[in-house]
């Protein structure tokens, strides 16, 4: 079977009907998994996320190599077996592709990923650190549906001021059927942002359908994530010495769950009428602040751990992580 060899590594356990999960007291975590895996989340939505699944595989190790083995729509998994550094745009890529590292040692570093008008995108096992504002974010999503980034290292440093870098994972532009997952999100100013514009309401509206799930997010001053207009489910996720942490604003509903928050001022909260409803939190000595909201289920199954589970379910195994 094509990728057998691989073992990518990935959370698993007991799934329950959205509308009613059930809370684990103790994590369960396999890190034995293969290019089959799907996502939880939005990114499960619209058909699956399947990514290059059944096309070619290729196993790349500089930014040429990888700049092309990306490109085009045609299915096909992209193994990336060591550290790739280059000062540079981000990397365009195309429908129908999975990126996979091959190790912890795998990170792009001075250049990031676009998934620009595409769809079917799988980014794993890959860290991305220290990219320029003036060369995007370390991972961008636009106009884009289903795309599952899973088991990522993204960072730059709070050294410069915060326009020095742009964001870690910026979902905009009517991206929609994202899943964000078991990622490393560290040492930044300006995180992770949905909708990039208050005045884009008549583009993204009925879409950014986002989950961000198992991830922890550390030494962050903002956007953790920052949601407009959309529709967000953040679950099982460890804060810790995050300023800001989850701004729901511009008419966004979210669904937050199961969360723990260390450190931080504003662990949740609303901007120009966004919404959220909280369930299971630990805000730490922080509060909800957020406008009670609507959103309550979400059509997928997924797993809580209870949020005094979530530190040790988190720390140690997000982040690019995997091994095979």
């Amino acid at each position: 079977m094509m990728f057998s060899a691989l073992s990518l590594g990935l959370m698993a356990g007991l799934t329950v009907a959205a509308p009613t999960p059930t809370i684990n007291e103790v994590a369960e975590v396999d890190k034995r998994a293969t290019i089959t895996d799907t996502p939880i989340g939005y990114a499960s939505q619209n058909g699956g996320t399947t990514g290059g699944a059944g096309g070619t595989t290729t196993t790349v190790s500089t930014y040429a190599q990888f700049t092309a083995a990306v490109s085009g729509s045609d299915a096909k998994v992209v193994v990336v077996s060591g550290p790739i550094t280059k000062t540079a745009d981000q990397v365009k890529v195309g429908s129908n592709t999975s990126i996979i590292g091959a190790s912890s040692s795998v990170v792009f570093t001075g250049f990031g990923l676009l998934v620009k008008s595409a769809t079917n995108v799988i980014i794993r096992n890959i860290g991305v650190a220290k990219v320029l504002a003036a060369n995007g974010d370390a991972i961008g999503v636009q106009k884009s549906t289903n795309v599952w980034i899973d088991h990522v290292d993204v960072s730059s440093d709070q050294d410069h001021d915060k326009d020095y870098y742009d964001g870690l994972i910026d979902l905009t532009h009517a991206a929609d059927f994202v899943t964000v997952s078991n990622s490393y999100i560290h040492d930044h100013w300006k995180a992770s942002l949905v909708g990039h514009s208050d005045s884009n309401s008549a583009e993204d509206t009925g879409h950014l359908r986002v989950t961000y799930h198992n991830n922890y997010w550390n030494n962050i001053h903002s956007r953790g994530p920052s949601l407009r207009f959309g529709t967000g489910h953040i679950f099982n996720n460890y804060y810790n010495e995050v300023v800001d942490g989850i701004n729901t604003r511009d008419g966004a509903q979210v669904l937050v769950e199961s969360n723990t928050f260390v450190g931080s001022t504003s662990p949740l909260y609303s901007t120009d009428d966004g919404y959220a409803v909280a369930n299971d939190n630990d805000f730490g000595d922080g509060s909800n602040d957020a406008l009670a909201g609507a959103l309550t289920t979400v059509p997928y199954e997924y797993t809580l751990l209870g949020s005094a589970a979530v530190k040790v379910a988190v720390v140690g195994t997000a982040g690019n992580t995997l091994t095979f």
